[in-house]
């Protein structure tokens, strides 16, 4: 994190180029750096580390942690995109480029888990952006924030695309030893040529699935969420069962399977992706989502049909979640319907 030499903004003096600090509390500086080309982090001093779900939520827990806003996995579809309009930023190029990193969220989390007052609830991490996107590398926030959630006697969850999760495979083995751990990796897309069209900050899936294999290895129990599954292109029996097939073969305990949504930020960017590479499939877009968010009923209800037998095959059903928190085959963000929860920041 001493980037001092690639500074380019400190304090509230002056802003950067389509980010109003106003919006941003708590800002130290803005730095650049060659490892990592385009990309701004702005660090900033977080005044809270757990943020609560709300009540209306369905998803087995109530609290989470997200270390840094913006993804540099640059993921097409991503749900949160539409967050980094909250600070004047676009929820395309901006949201892959101009990462909002809470340096201190570590501590701030250890003063909050050790007050009297906190009750041990269950805590999500992955639920807006990737914890262990590349940027995770430099920061090296997770550690801590493992550390501080199993010692205070916290479970904890964490979803994933980023294999860097291994780095910390012996520390969450260690903390499973105290509270409950469960881990999800997020695999989509089986061609390399669309994933990474579609997700081009990501590893490809023959990495995520060698995850999946470590993460078993560990002795740990892990979770696969096929999310999402898109419409003309990811959704054949023939690419659900080659992918459902090769989770179970990497050792997955379960997986679920889960639709596109098309949040307001996602929805447009997305769409520009298709206008470019499938401009064949908006007319079937436009009648599957129908203006809005999710695709209609019918079309999940034919996706729930064509999944549940495959799951089956494959031995990979996601059994019920226990006592409220993401267990054995339900990490952060798995639900057993066809679409994921609004993101969480």
């Amino acid at each position: 994190m001493r980037w001092d030499g690639q500074k380019i903004d400190a304090g509230e003096g002056s802003a950067l180029p389509g980010l109003d600090l106003r919006t941003l509390p708590g800002l130290v500086r803005s730095v650049r750096t060659p490892d990592f080309a385009g990309v701004t982090f702005h660090e900033v001093l977080a005044r809270t580390a757990l943020n609560r779900v709300p009540d209306a939520s369905s998803v087995p827990f109530r609290w989470t942690v997200n270390p840094m806003r913006g993804c540099l996995h640059r993921c097409t579809y991503c749900f949160s995109r539409g967050t980094h309009r909250y600070l004047d930023l676009d929820a395309g190029r901006d949201f892959d480029t101009q990462i909002v990193v809470k340096t201190n969220v570590v501590e701030v989390l250890r003063a909050e888990v050790s007050r009297a007052s906190w009750a041990r609830e269950h805590v999500a991490l992955g639920t807006n952006t990737d914890p262990y996107q590349r940027a995770e590398g430099r920061y090296e926030l997770m550690p801590g924030i493992i550390d501080a959630l199993a010692g205070s006697g916290t479970p904890l969850s964490v979803l994933t695309k980023g294999t860097l999760l291994r780095r910390d495979l012996p520390l969450l083995a260690a903390a499973a030893r105290d509270v409950p751990v469960s881990l999800a990796v997020s695999i989509a897309v089986l061609d390399d040529e669309l994933q990474q069209s579609l997700e081009p900050g990501t590893p490809n899936a023959r990495s995520r699935l060698g995850l999946v294999r470590a993460v078993r290895d560990a002795g740990l129990p892990v979770h696969v969420l096929v999310a999402p599954v898109l419409p003309w292109l990811t959704d054949s029996t023939d690419h659900l069962d080659r992918l459902l097939g090769a989770v179970a073969a990497a050792g997955a305990d379960s997986a679920s399977v889960m639709g596109l949504h098309l949040r307001p930020g996602a929805r447009e960017w997305f769409l520009a992706w298709l206008a470019r590479e499938r401009p064949d499939l908006l007319a079937g877009y436009r009648r599957v989502y129908r203006g809005g968010s999710y695709a209609h009923e019918g079309y999940r209800t034919w996706l729930r049909r064509r999944v549940t037998p495959l799951l089956a095959r494959h031995g990979l059903e996601a059994p019920a979640a226990e006592g409220g928190g993401a267990r054995r085959g339900r990490a952060a963000g798995a639900t057993a319907a066809p679409q994921l929860q609004p993101s969480l920041f």
